[in-house]
């Protein structure tokens, strides 16, 4: 990815002739240019995005059955209401997903009441320890995810959210399956639920910090430049990307306008203007900082407008600003993307969130190759005759089928993985 020598690196600034005194008036006289830069596909950026609903379907189901007394379940309870969560194509079995990655889940068959065998899973001893491991990441990073919570509230006119919201977010957020009860429901003194028309509910902070948050983008300024506030943020463009005269010069001057942050009231500032824009950019540049790989599904951004108090028309800004934001059209959906926040496909700032799910993303790769392999073509008969003692701790014995086969094929791809 290119930085310009115009100030829009990490370290640059643009000079600013502007005082910082300058007044509402003098701040309303910038109207919104008429600028809509192009798209331009960057493969790099697009790499960081592919594989990602199959993550995120196979580490909620994983948490589904951990979740379970008797760590498995039976296929029905997988799949029914639970399967809009998965964001699985409508076409594909969330059995059929499954048995892609048999060195997570197990698969065996026990009988219904009717005498049929029905598809049971439970999770392989890999799977077990990758998620003890990742509850341990969760208990050692709760401050961190209770502020990343609290921010996104403050964000928010009235320091509330719709938990549907919420469940959408939660992925991206860090947050656990079942956040509210494992997580929130810790923090009475901090959160409340209360009650929204159609019988759906919301979480409000009642007990908002005395004094608002710092942005990530004034976290990183200078002082000087917060004092004064004139912020810019690091823009960035693939190999390829050329602007014209006109849209340099614009954005430039975009960039010398006022920033107000994120946290603070906006309701002064004239939505017709540049100056909002560049509040609004704000907005989700702090927004895409609270994620733990720095994006999300552009639906999840347009369901915020309402608990943001946002213009209508207001994700056109990832379109007016490129070199900020990128959005992959992989996986069939949009995906907004922070570029200041990779390097070429690698996160600047990793969090131990992220690593596990690297590590569980390695662990999909081995399995389904394994699996392409022919290795576990052998095992399915003797797991279809398996009791119903299977289910008391997830696995049978410590000589588990998956425990002393490795490749150096598979010790290739974790090298890849790493």
């Amino acid at each position: 990815m290119l930085r310009w020598s115009l100030g829009f690196g990490k370290n640059c600034k643009f000079p600013c002739n502007h005082h910082s005194n300058l007044g509402f008036r003098h701040n309303q006289r910038y109207s919104l240019v008429n600028v809509k830069l192009k798209w331009v596909k960057d493969n790099v950026l697009d790499s960081v995005v592919t594989g990602e609903k199959e993550l995120r379907a196979a580490w909620v189901i994983l948490s589904v059955i951990a979740a379970d007394p008797g760590c498995c379940l039976p296929i029905y309870r997988l799949s029914g209401r639970r399967r809009g969560q998965l964001g699985l194509p409508e076409d594909l079995k969330v059995s059929t997903f499954m048995r892609r990655y048999p060195n997570i889940f197990d698969e065996f068959h026990l009988p219904d009441t009717g005498g049929t065998l029905v598809p049971w899973f439970r999770l392989t001893p890999d799977a077990i320890r990758l998620n003890q491991e990742s509850m341990a990441v969760f208990q050692q990073n709760q401050k961190d995810l209770l502020d990343r919570i609290i921010k996104l509230l403050l964000l928010t006119k009235d320091t509330i959210l719709p938990l549907h919201t919420i469940d959408q977010l939660k992925w991206d957020l860090g947050l656990p399956y079942d956040y509210l009860d494992s997580f929130i429901s810790k923090y009475e003194n901090m959160f409340s639920l209360i009650p929204l028309p159609h019988n759906r509910l919301a979480l409000k902070l009642i007990s908002p910090p005395n004094e608002l948050p710092l942005s990530q983008l004034e976290t990183n300024a200078e002082v000087d430049d917060v004092k004064n506030g004139r912020l810019s943020f690091n823009v960035g463009f693939p190999r390829g990307f050329g602007l014209n005269r006109k849209s340099m010069k614009w954005l430039e001057e975009w960039q010398r306008l006022p920033y107000t942050s994120p946290y603070s009231d906006s309701s002064h500032l004239d939505r017709r203007t540049d100056v909002s824009e560049k509040r609004i950019v704000g907005v989700f540049h702090e927004l895409l900082h609270l994620t733990i790989e720095k994006k999300t599904d552009r639906r999840n951004v347009s369901n915020l407008r309402n608990p943001l108090n946002l213009p209508q028309k207001f994700t056109k800004v990832f379109e007016r600003h490129p070199g900020i934001f990128y959005i992959s059209k992989k996986n069939n959906t949009q995906t907004v993307v922070l570029r200041e926040a990779y390097d070429r496909h690698r996160l600047v700032q990793k969090h131990p969130i992220s690593e596990i799910r690297e590590r569980f993303r390695c662990l999909m790769k081995e399995g389904f190759l394994d699996k392409s392999r022919g290795l576990y073509k052998k095992q399915t008969a003797a797991n279809s005759n398996s009791g119903e003692d299977v289910c008391e701790n997830g696995f049978e014995s410590e000589g588990h089928m998956f425990s002393d086969y490795e490749s150096d094929e598979t010790a290739h791809l974790f090298r890849l993985c790493e």
